[in-house]
């Protein structure tokens, strides 16, 4: 009796083991990697699986780095699907029928936007149904198989035929499961023809095997591991649906992940990708080539380190655009007929001055680029605005300097901003930014010496009008206010009264200074000056009213920029306080601002940011500013 006890003590006890083992969650990652590879150089592809369906993308990591040109494709949406089935003469009779029974189970379980084809392979590979929406066309495809009558597996070739079927395929995800019960025989690819041909289309292989005693799973594990996908393993066929039914939910937790490298080859990587809530994983990547010289080691005209660094890489292309754009600035410098004028120099009488006049011109490194510019663009009506600008600021400088000024500053610190971050917004943004500066400078310049004329207008019209009255002409009253006044208006008056002795009617030359100068103001003195000398009267009495004017308008201006003093000061706040406040917050906490600034979806919302502030300043301008 006490035997009995114990042998139901030890059973009861071997049962609750079990169970508790049963309960027991088996630790698995959350977050796997696989399938990384660089046969698209500099693209790199991988694949990321989830231990559950996430919405939110992997985030991904190059050495510690977050990578550019991230693109990430969940392969649970809309994906091009080529169901692969062995057809050989060792799937014969239940374990074909199991095979067709499932792939049509998975035809019905499809999204409506998958797109499938069907291939099969044994002694040769054929691809029976094309790419479609609709699974009418491979229901009847699979309804019509049969074994073939010949033996022999081309396993190999029915892969890299199915991964060719997808060159016109416009879907980011593209896969091909495979269901086969026997070894390759008579392919004539290689298993590593395979996995390159599967890799260059970006697909993934899911191998499904009817394992056998005499069946050797190894290469189609590396098969399906090297190109992304995964091997399932099925005791017998009648597992075939059941495998194709986990094959469906994995999809939905699979990511295909790509991105540009700025890595070289033979450079060692270390990706990691994480998923919000469910952790991260890394896998190593070394890739392919060699960065070595035909001599075995790197090239001796340049230091080592220049091929080792990024600074030294960017530094060896700065340095070749410097040596293209200055061989083509010579070849537009030179000077047209000169291989002529040298020849016939010997018998002209002035071949002094004109070797002096070539010498000069050669000097002028660029003066047969900014000609050709001005030439090409001169008649733009941006290019004109900017010349107009450039006059109203009064600095020495041609249009198509000023222009090439700007590129070289914004090309300048885009190759500081490529240096110091390595980053591709925060280069564009500097190249913006530095380009714009010398724009805004000679629009600040410009404004400021438009004022200053303005300020000067009132006591220039009186003086104008004393002149008339004291019996002088209109030009002599002219005369007397450059002479007696201060630039700018006796600067701008001398270069009118100088085009008035070169023959150009004064009221043109006025009417131009007007418009140089962006003075409202002086075009509507200029209006009633050109009306009263066309129909007669007391021009110096004219002159006097509109002084009174415009000095009315000035002080009525004046105090409408009091009063909306406080509400610009509101509006100067409101544009930089966002600045400012990301600016504090990167600097006390870096990584919290890093979403943000290294992520598709901060980057969005950075635009967004930008353009709803351009829209509020917009109506902030429009609520403080006023035009009397």
């Amino acid at each position: 009796m006490t035997w009995r006890r114990k042998r139901i003590r030890i059973k009861v006890g071997i049962a609750l083991g079990a169970a508790a083992l049963a309960v027991t969650p088996v630790a698995e990652a959350k977050v796997k990697v696989s399938g990384v590879d660089a046969t698209s150089f500099p693209r790199v592809r991988l694949t990321v699986v989830t231990s559950r369906a996430s919405t939110k993308p992997p985030a991904l990591k190059e050495n510690g780095q977050p990578v550019s040109g991230l693109r990430a494709e969940n392969l649970g949406r809309a994906k091009s699907v080529v169901l692969a089935v062995d057809r050989s003469r060792s799937m014969k009779g239940r374990p074909f029928a199991d095979a067709v029974a499932a792939a049509q189970a998975f035809l019905r379980a499809k999204l409506s936007q998958d797109r499938v084809a069907i291939a099969t392979f044994s002694t040769e590979p054929l691809m029976l149904a094309n790419f479609s929406p609709t699974s009418a066309d491979a229901q009847s495809v699979l309804r019509s198989l049969s074994v073939d009558r010949a033996e022999g597996t081309t396993l190999y070739d029915g892969v890299v035929k199915s991964a060719r079927s997808f060159a016109t395929e416009t879907n980011a995800g593209r896969v091909v499961i495979i269901v086969t019960d026997g070894n390759e025989t008579r392919s004539t690819a290689t298993l590593d023809n395979a996995i390159n041909a599967a890799r260059e289309a970006g697909v993934l292989l899911y191998v499904v095997a009817i394992e056998s005693k005499q069946f050797n799973p190894a290469p189609l594990r590396r098969l399906a591991h090297d190109t992304g996908g995964s091997y399932r393993g099925a005791g017998s066929s009648t597992e075939l649906r059941t495998i194709y039914a986990g094959i469906a939910a994995e999809l939905r937790r699979t990511w295909r992940v790509d991105y540009l490298t700025a890595a070289r080859p033979g450079d060692s990587l270390r990706l990691e990708a994480s998923v919000p809530q469910l952790g991260a994983a890394a896998s190593n990547l070394v890739v392919p080539g060699d960065r070595a010289g035909p001599d075995g080691g790197p090239s001796g005209v340049v230091p080592d380190r220049f091929y080792e660094s990024f600074l030294g890489t960017q530094v060896v292309g700065a340095l070749v655009g410097i040596l293209v754009l200055l061989a083509g600035t010579f070849l537009l410098t030179s000077i047209r007929g000169s291989r002529l004028r040298r020849r016939l120099a010997p018998h002209l009488p002035n071949a002094t001055n004109s070797k002096r006049k070539q010498e000069r011109e050669r000097l002028q490194a660029a003066a047969g680029l900014f000609r050709a510019t001005e030439t090409t663009f001169g008649h733009w009506r941006h290019w004109v605005k900017v010349d107009r600008l450039l006059e109203r600021s009064d600095i020495p400088l041609r249009t198509v300097e000023f222009l090439y000024l700007c590129g070289g500053a914004g090309l300048a610190a885009g190759m500081i901003a490529g240096f110091a971050a390595q980053g591709t917004l925060v280069t564009l943004a500097a190249m913006g930014g530095a380009a714009s500066v010398p724009v805004l400078f000679v629009a600040f310049k410009g404004k400021r010496r438009t004022n200053s004329f303005e300020n000067q207008l009132p006591d220039l019209l009186i003086t104008l009008a004393a002149s008339l009255k004291a019996g002088h002409s209109f030009k002599t009253g002219l005369q007397t206010v450059v002479d007696e006044g201060r630039p700018p208006a006796s600067k701008e008056l001398k270069r009118v009264l100088t085009e008035a002795q070169l023959g150009r009617p004064i009221e043109e030359g006025l009417t131009d200074m007007a418009e140089r100068l962006g003075s409202k103001n002086f075009e509507f003195v200029i209006t009633a000056v050109t009306i009263q000398r066309q129909i007669g009267g007391s021009l110096a009495g004219l002159i006097d009213m509109v002084a009174d004017t415009v000095r009315q308008r000035q002080q009525f201006a004046r105090k409408i920029k009091g009063l909306t003093a406080m509400g610009r000061a509101g509006a100067y706040v409101l544009m930089g306080l966002p600045f400012f406040v990301a600016l504090a917050i990167t600097v006390m906490n870096g990584e919290y601002m890093d979403p943000l600034y290294h992520s598709s979806t901060g980057h969005k919302l950075i635009i967004l940011m930008l353009v709803m502030m351009g829209f509020g300043s917009l109506l902030l301008r429009r609520l403080v500013s006023f035009k009397g």
